[in-house]
């Protein structure tokens, strides 16, 4: 029932802004030396609503007619448009150091894709003719460009406007439950499907699974819980940085799940978790070190000294000028 848990989530998160906005209204008293937030029309936040819609959609459609490790690969492209838009529409210097740490990361998912497919691993689309699959692909770059745009939108109305992250993700929420309620959930209870009532999407069904599993509805808490917190920290990385190191860091989420299945298979139940595949584990492996390589990269703690930015060479001056310099106090002084 992903549809009616988008729906629930956005009230989870519109609620959990709304609590924190009014116990912040009762410490106002406090002088606070940040810039206060400007005062920004509230219905621009259906504009990353929309974007989030459209793109977890299409990435979905698109799911269904690829493999889940071709889906996987694709999914880096969103670091590359990310990029490119920032470049267009927030008028970003972008160097060429960022550019090759970006392609870096973009091989390093293809890679821990390719040990999937090489593997036969998350081979979901069986019996899918060669004009779904190119169908699929298309879908789910597209995907990628209405999220990134939705991550570049996010950040000028967090930068631009002094708008705190919870409150961007507390609107995201609220007018998705108004689009999920009023348009999304009506259309997919009518349209054909092999669910209950022979329709495609019924959010009865849904409540009254949870209501009489207990286990469906303490998963469902977590999945709403974790993905609340997942949104709320990807824009505070945004605001603290920008979309684009948001992307980066978000591509590094498919080693940790990787590095986890793995403890879940060896250290607490084998019959749950991942084994680590003999064969192609260590391509899996290589990956991983071109993700974390390709993040060093961009955010240029390691760098290309024939290519490096100028803030890096700078710094580098800075630095052998220090190494060079002679110390504040003598050796006499300081043995006294």
């Amino acid at each position: 029932k992903q549809w009616y848990q988008r729906r629930v989530r956005g009230l989870i998160v519109y609620e959990w802004q709304r609590r924190k906005a009014r116990k912040e209204q009762k410490n106002s008293q406090i002088q606070d030396s940040n810039p206060q937030p400007e005062r920004v029309l509230t219905g621009i936040f259906v504009v990353p609503t929309i974007c989030d819609l459209i793109g977890t959609t299409l990435s979905g459609i698109g799911l269904l007619y690829v493999p889940a490790s071709v889906w996987q690969m694709l999914r880096g492209a969103i670091i590359i448009f990310a990029g490119i838009l920032s470049v267009i529409f927030l008028k970003r210097k972008m160097y060429p150091t960022n550019w090759i740490g970006m392609v870096v990361v973009m091989a390093g998912l293809a890679t821990v894709g390719l040990s999937s497919v090489l593997s036969d691993k998350g081979n979901g689309s069986d019996g899918v003719t060669h004009g779904q699959m190119i169908l699929g692909i298309i879908l789910i770059l597209l995907a990628q460009l209405v999220s990134a745009s939705q991550m570049i939108v996010e950040e000028v109305y967090i930068k631009k406007h002094n708008v705190p992250p919870i409150q961007v993700v507390g609107m995201e929420g609220c007018f998705g439950v108004l689009f999920m309620t009023l348009l999304v959930l009506p259309v997919c209870y009518f349209i054909p499907g092999n669910g209950p009532h022979n329709s495609y999407e019924n959010s009865l069904d849904a409540i009254s699974q949870m209501w009489n599993n207990p286990a469906i509805l303490g998963f469902g808490i977590a999945y709403l819980l974790s993905i609340s917190f997942y949104n709320y920290f990807g824009l505070s990385v945004t605001k603290s940085l920008t979309a684009v190191h948001r992307t980066l860091i978000d591509a590094c989420r498919t080693m940790l799940v990787w590095v986890i299945d793995l403890i879940i298979h060896y250290c607490i139940l084998s019959t749950y978790g991942e084994a680590f595949d003999m064969t192609y584990g260590f391509v899996q492996i290589g990956g991983f070190v071109l993700l974390m390589l390709g993040t060093l990269l961009y955010n240029e703690i390691i760098y290309i000294k024939c290519i490096a930015s100028p803030r890096t060479t700078g710094f580098a001056e800075i630095s052998a000028d220090f190494e060079g310099s002679q110390p504040l106090l003598d050796g006499s002084l300081r043995a006294n």
